[in-house]
């Protein structure tokens, strides 16, 4: 299987990386080309994989092409390869709000197009991928994708309708899970811990508590009732959480994302 990707950047060297590793994809099959020179003898040196400055270069030949660049260039990037993408080929992009039928006007009717979210702790194989696909990709070619993204975490197959969603939830949300992170270790600061051990602290106890839902399969309300004991300190630290509205601030920090997602 040879595998294209237009793009060497941070997401791409993380999905290659994982992809490799795992013995998906070998390193001698797969054509990377990026406009950076920097990015292209990084990709090459660290991953082993062919690279080039010509976009149409790295679709030619393969079979599965990944789109890794950011939305205000797929304009030009997708000009620059629709004279030699087939129908054959299963393009796979990883833009917020560009949806499979805009791959479609962009090149022909008949590309197979599977349009991913995919998230930064991919970087460290622990990534969320929400992945959905046009009529046009098989089922063995949907679930060949889905083994790519296994190689760097976990993936969820969703409607198209619900990757707007997806961003918010899976996309963007590290950046709200360090920010929690950040303030922890800010109060444990606070009250007299240094700083390398409030954080290490903190990320652990996110860690912990995300692998307690993933593994125990309770819901996460019945979780965090069974950490407030009564009249103990943790009901006291949620009391505050209420009253300054935590829940209400993430659930319209991810309402802001899905309508700029729909607006990309």
């Amino acid at each position: 299987m040879k595998l294209g990707i237009i793009g060497l950047g941070n997401m791409a060297t993380a999905m290659l990386t994982g992809m490799i590793k795992a013995g998906i994809v070998a390193a001698v099959d797969i054509m990377g080309s990026d406009a950076g020179s920097d990015k292209r003898e990084t990709a090459q040196k660290n991953l082993g994989i062919n690279v080039t400055s010509d976009n149409a270069e790295a679709v030619k030949g393969s079979d599965y092409v990944i789109l890794a660049v950011k939305p205000q260039v797929y304009e030009t990037v997708l000009a620059e390869v629709k004279q030699v993408i087939n129908k054959d080929q299963v393009l796979i992009s990883i833009a917020p709000g560009k949806t499979t039928s805009y791959l479609e006007e962009k090149l022909i009717p008949e590309v197979k197009a599977v349009r991913l979210m995919p998230n930064t702790p991919a970087l460290v194989g622990e990534g969320c991928t929400g992945a959905c696909r046009n009529r046009n990709v098989s089922d063995d070619e949907f679930e060949f994708v889905l083994k790519m993204l296994s190689g760097f975490g976990k993936a969820y197959k969703v409607k198209e309708d619900q990757m707007d969603a997806v961003v918010a939830v899976s996309g963007s949300s590290p950046a709200y899970v360090f920010m929690l992170i950040d303030a922890m270790a800010d109060g444990a600061v606070a009250a007299g811990l240094d700083r390398d051990t409030a954080i290490q602290m903190a990320a652990q106890a996110v860690l912990g508590s995300a692998k307690m839902v993933l593994e125990t399969g309770k819901h996460p309300g019945q979780l965090k009732d069974m950490v407030c004991s009564p009249a103990g300190t943790t009901i006291d630290a949620v009391e505050v959480l209420e009253e300054t509205g935590f829940r209400g601030s993430v659930m319209g920090a991810m309402s802001a994302c899905v309508e700029k997602s729909r607006k990309i």
